[in-house]
């Protein structure tokens, strides 16, 4: 089970299928939570948010994220 606000299975889940699904689903979102990957992906965000509400409920965190081969880098000046 995941640390209150680490992540750390949540993000070591993704690396897993990051190469896969960044073939598959590029610029997609997922939701996971532990080692539970929500069915589907999503086209924004706010659609992969209500999903994981829906699935996981309100009472515990789950990640969502967006399905790159790399990740992006944004400079802010």
């Amino acid at each position: 089970m995941a640390t209150t606000g680490s992540f750390s299975v949540e993000l070591r889940v993704f690396e897993q299928h990051r190469e896969d699904w960044s073939h598959s689903y590029p610029g997609k979102y997922v939701a996971i939570q532990d080692g539970i990957i929500l069915d589907g992906f999503f086209d924004s965000y706010a659609d992969a948010f209500r999903a994981g509400l829906e699935k996981f409920g309100v009472r515990r965190e789950f990640l969502v994220k967006q399905v790159w081969s790399t990740e992006p880098v944004y400079f802010v000046s």
